[in-house]
């Protein structure tokens, strides 16, 4: 089983490109998905979260109180990388149980979507990355018209995020998503079939 990074800054298609492949028989790790799961379940980094930035960011429930631990990391770059060494580790030792999983269920490939695929850590895992980028006004429109938001804060969160260049440059492929669905799925397609054939060669 082959283990394909997908990556690229929001907006972008790559919820398109991840169906192609589970179309195709493939399993994905959504790594945020990974993320909440771990919040809500691991004790182990509950704990690690508690002793680093203490009891007051999770709430009488023991939810995580996003908001208080936002603040804390906000504006200070060592408790953001304890944040995001923590929570990092525990995302990378989930993926490897979900790789050993799509092998053991006979998957021909599992991708790992995540927009901080390559600084996680995360990278180090996939046999090949792919970045999935458009041009920065089409994805203003389509954030716009996913979710519903206006266009000065569609342009702010693609502002808070690394260029489409940056993950180019990055990774071994690159689908670049400046025309229709159908199109995007057809390159994407290629693509996957194009890696699953090296792999079986």
């Amino acid at each position: 089983m082959i283990v394909i990074g997908i990556t690229g800054p929001t907006g972008a298609g790559k919820t398109t490109v991840l169906n192609v492949l589970r179309d195709m028989g493939g399993a994905v790790a959504d790594c945020d998905a990974v993320y909440h799961d771990l919040l809500r379940a691991s004790a182990p980094l509950r704990e690690e979260l508690r002793a680093r930035f203490g009891e007051s960011i999770f709430d009488e429930t023991g939810d995580l109180r996003r908001k208080e631990l936002g603040a804390i990391v906000f504006g200070d770059p060592d408790a953001l990388a304890d944040l995001n060494a923590i929570t990092h580790r525990h995302i990378v030792a989930q993926l490897r149980r979900l790789i050993a999983q799509g092998s053991a269920e006979g998957r021909p490939a599992i991708a790992l979507d995540a927009i901080a695929l390559l600084e996680s850590g995360a990278g180090a895992l996939c046999d090949t990355t792919v970045a999935v980028t458009a041009s920065e006004e089409l994805r203003v429109g389509r954030i716009m018209a996913r979710e519903g938001i206006s266009e000065d804060y569609a342009r702010a969160r693609i502002a808070a995020q690394k260029p489409s260049a940056w993950f180019e440059e990055r990774c071994a492929h690159t689908l670049r998503n400046d025309g229709d669905k159908e199109a995007l799925e057809a390159r994407a397609r290629a693509l996957f079939q194009s890696i699953l054939c090296k792999e079986d060669s």
